[in-house]
């Protein structure tokens, strides 16, 4: 009975997880640099949010080491990522809850 219930917890919480959860955090969360980092050198490089959000979306569909915005050292360590397998709405979805999520604009006081 027991396994049953945590079985069923577990498939209840991956149905409510978001895409962004299940496919970006659970990749991410092994490496050693947050997302917030990352997060933080698109908004310094493309500075509005459209522009970050079209360069992640291009970089995620079609990933090239020119597009990318890690520093040299780490795009060594880690290499250019493989192109995303979420759809272009998952992706748009994806990003919109990345941006929601670690944002500080209109945030500070």
């Amino acid at each position: 009975m027991y396994r049953y219930i945590l079985g069923l917890t577990l498939l209840l919480a991956t149905l409510n997880a978001s895409v962004f959860e299940k496919d970006c955090i659970s990749c991410h969360e092994e490496l050693d640099v947050g997302l917030d980092k990352f997060f933080y050198r698109y908004v310094l490089t493309f500075s509005s949010q459209n522009a970050v959000k079209a360069a992640l979306k291009d970089y995620l569909l079609n990933p090239m080491k020119e597009k990318s915005i890690l520093p040299e050292g780490l795009l060594l360590k880690y290499g250019v990522k493989e192109p995303t397998t979420l759809s272009e709405k998952e992706l748009e979805i994806a990003i919109d809850e990345y941006w929601d999520r670690y944002t500080f604009i209109g945030k500070i006081k």
